[in-house]
C-alpha cells in the first residue's frame, strides 16, 4: 500500500457517515478477531485500533467545543465504538451459539441471543471507552493515550462488572504470542490492553503530515511504538532463553482426556460405560516400559467428569479407589451435592475432588466464579418463573463455593484450583494476600465439549496459558475434549493433547518460579498505565485548547 492509498483509506473512514460508518466500524472490529486464537495473527489488531483513531477523528470538532457539542460528539464516538465492538465480539465469540445445540429442543431458540445478543451487550464496553477517549481527544499524538485510557479502562471494567467476562480482551493480541506475552509477568492482561492499544493504533498517526512542521515527523510516534514492540519481543525471547525450569521430585502426572461430547452419550444411564472408559484410558501403557496406573502418582480427570454425583455412588467410588492402588491420587472434576435441613432443596457445587485408596474423597475445591446462564440463573427466581433454566441440568443451578482456591495434595506443592472459565480472570487465579502462602501450580479442569471443534477451546487455552505467565506458575490442564496440556511457568507447552482427541498425557510437574511482579502486585501495572495515559491525554488536550 502506498502512502497515498493509505491516506485515502484514512479519509474514507474519517469522512464516513451513517450506515457506511457503522459498516466500517463493524468489519474493522471483526478483522481484529484474527489476532486471537486459533489464528493468532497479531498484526490483525492494527485494523480495529487504527480505525478507532480515525472514527473518533471523524466526530471530533476541529477547535474547542462547548459542553453540548462535546456531549454530542461523545455520543457519536460511543456509537462507532459500539459497532466496532459488536464486530469484534461477534467474530470472536460466535461459537457460544454451538452450546445451544447440545439440547437443541430446549435451547435452539437462544442461538440469536448467544451469537448476537451477548456481543451486543459486550460492545457497550468499547462504546464507553470511545466516549471516554473523545472527552480527552486532541489533534495531537496524545490522542493515542486518550484511546488507551478509554479502552484500557473499559476493558478493565469488563473483567468485573456483572461478575465479569474478560474474554478476548485487546491485549490477547500480544498474549497469544509466546515471546510478546512474557511482559504479562510484569503487567498482566489488563496492562497488555493499554500497551496493545497504543502500539496497534500508532500507525494511524502517519496521516498527520499536515502538522509535521509544528509537531515533528508524523512517523516518530509510530516508529517509537514499533521499537517498543520489538523490545517487548526481545525481552520475551531473552526471558525464554534463560528460563530453565526443573521438575518437582517424585511427581509423575497423567492427564486423561476421554473426548466424550455433551449429549445423549453423557447420561446417568451410561455411567458404567463411561467409568469403564475412564479407567481403561487411565491405565493405558504409554511406552514399552510403562505399567499403566502403577507408574502414576497423580491422575487428573476433567471438569464434571460424571453424569451423576460421585460422592453418593458407593459402587463407582469403590471401583475408583480399587483402581488407584496404594500410590496414585485422583484429582477430578465432579458435581458435589450438600443436603440441608429436611424440606430444603439440596445445594450443588461444581468441584474438584481429590481421591485416594484409603480415604476416598479427602480434599475438595468448590468453584467460586460461576458462569451466568450456564451454571446458574441471575435473578434466578424471576427467570425460573419464566420457564427458563441454566444450560447445565442441575436443580436450582450451582452455588458458588465459599472457601479459597488452595488445595493441599500429598506429593504436590500447594495448588490453586480453577474450574473451567475461572482461568480467564487475571489476578484472581490464586488466593492473594499477605497471610496466604503462594501455591506451586495452577490446576485447571474444564469442559469445552459444549463448543465443538470451534475457536472457543483454543481461546480458552490461550487465556489459561497467559495466567501461567502472569503468575510464574506451571499450569496443568485437563479438558474433556481438549485442549489438555502441561505448561511450564513461562507459558511453554511441554506436552498437550489436541482438540477432539482421546488419550492420556504423561509428564513431570515443572517447578514454580519466584513470584513475578504481577503476582506480587496484580493491579499496580494496569493502574499505572491508567493514570499515565489519563495524564498524557489531558496534557495533550490542554496544549491544543
Amino acid at each position: 500500500m502506498t502512502f497515498g492509498s493509505f491516506r485515502k483509506a484514512a479519509d474514507f473512514i474519517i469522512l464516513s457517515a451513517g450506515w457506511r460508518r457503522r459498516a466500517i466500524a463493524f468489519f474493522a472490529g471483526a478483522a481484529g478477531a484474527l489476532a486471537l486464537a486459533p489464528v493468532d495473527f497479531f498484526p490483525a489488531m492494527l485494523l480495529p485500533m487504527m480505525a478507532a483513531v480515525w472514527l473518533i477523528d471523524g466526530v471530533a470538532a476541529s477547535g474547542p467545543a462547548g459542553a453540548g457539542v462535546l456531549f454530542a460528539e461523545m455520543r457519536q464516538a460511543a456509537g462507532a465504538g459500539w459497532w466496532l465492538g459488536f464486530g469484534f465480539f461477534t467474530a470472536g465469540l460466535w461459537w457460544i451459539g454451538i452450546a445451544m445445540l447440545v439440547d437443541a429442543d430446549q435451547f435452539a431458540w437462544a442461538i440469536p441471543l448467544a451469537v448476537l445478543g451477548l456481543p451486543a451487550v459486550l460492545a457497550c464496553f468499547p462504546a464507553f471507552g470511545f466516549a471516554l477517549a473523545r472527552a480527552l481527544w486532541s489533534p495531537r499524538a496524545a490522542r493515542l493515550l486518550a484511546l488507551a485510557f478509554g479502552l484500557g479502562a473499559s476493558e478493565w471494567a469488563r473483567g468485573f462488572v456483572a461478575t465479569g467476562f474478560p474474554w478476548n480482551e485487546w491485549g490477547m493480541a500480544l498474549g497469544g504470542n509466546l515471546a510478546l506475552a512474557q511482559i504479562a509477568s510484569l503487567f498482566g492482561l489488563y496492562g497488555l490492553n493499554f500497551i496493545a492499544v497504543v502500539i496497534f493504533a500508532a500507525p494511524a498517526l502517519l496521516i498527520d503530515a499536515r502538522r509535521a512542521g509544528r509537531c515533528g515527523s508524523p512517523a516518530l510516534v509510530p516508529a517509537l511504538c514499533l521499537a517498543a514492540l520489538v523490545c517487548i519481543g526481545i525481552y520475551g525471547a531473552l526471558r525464554l532463553s534463560h528460563g530453565h525450569v526443573e521438575n518437582v521430585a517424585g511427581a509423575r502426572l497423567r492427564i486423561m482426556q476421554p473426548n466424550i461430547p455433551e449429549g445423549p452419550e453423557f447420561r446417568p444411564e451410561n455411567k458404567d460405560k463411561i467409568l469403564d472408559r475412564y479407567l481403561s484410558l487411565s491405565d493405558r501403557a504409554t511406552s514399552p516400559q510403562s505399567t499403566g496406573i502403577a507408574d502414576v502418582t497423580h491422575l487428573i480427570w476433567p471438569e464434571s467428569a460424571f453424569p451423576f454425583i460421585l460422592s453418593r455412588d458407593a459402587s463407582a467410588m469403590q471401583r475408583i479407589q480399587s483402581f488407584l492402588g496404594p500410590k496414585a491420587i485422583l484429582l477430578t472434576g465432579a458435581a458435589r451435592m450438600s443436603v440441608g435441613e429436611k424440606g430444603q432443596r439440596p445445594t450443588f457445587y461444581n468441584s474438584i475432588e481429590a481421591i485416594d485408596q484409603p480415604r476416598g474423597i479427602f480434599a475438595q475445591y468448590d468453584k467460586t466464579h460461576l458462569v451466568p446462564f450456564g451454571e446458574y440463573l441471575p435473578l434466578g427466581g424471576w427467570f425460573e418463573r419464566m420457564g427458563l433454566r441454566n444450560l447445565v441440568p442441575v436443580p436450582g443451578g450451582f452455588t458458588p463455593g465459599a472457601s479459597g482456591k488452595r488445595m493441599t495434595i500429598p506429593g504436590l506443592p500447594a495448588l490453586s484450583g480453577l474450574v473451567c472459565y475461572e482461568a480467564v480472570f487475571p489476578g484472581e487465579v490464586t488466593d492473594h494476600g499477605l497471610a496466604v502462602d503462594r501455591p506451586g501450580l495452577l490446576l485447571n479442569v474444564s469442559e469445552d465439549s459444549w463448543y465443538g471443534r470451534s475457536s472457543g477451546p483454543y481461546q480458552h487455552f490461550a487465556q489459561a496459558r497467559l495466567r501461567a505467565i502472569e503468575e510464574g506458575l506451571p499450569l496443568i490442564r485437563a479438558a474433556n475434549t481438549g485442549i489438555s496440556a502441561i505448561v511450564d511457568p513461562y507459558g511453554r507447552v511441554l506436552s498437550s493433547l489436541p482438540l477432539g482427541a482421546e488419550g492420556v498425557l504423561d509428564g513431570a510437574l515443572p517447578k514454580a518460579l519466584a513470584a513475578t511482579p504481577f503476582a506480587k502486585w496484580p493491579f499496580a501495572g494496569p493502574l499505572s498505565f491508567l493514570l499515565l495515559s489519563l495524564a498524557g491525554a489531558m496534557a495533550g488536550r490542554l496544549k491544543s485548547a
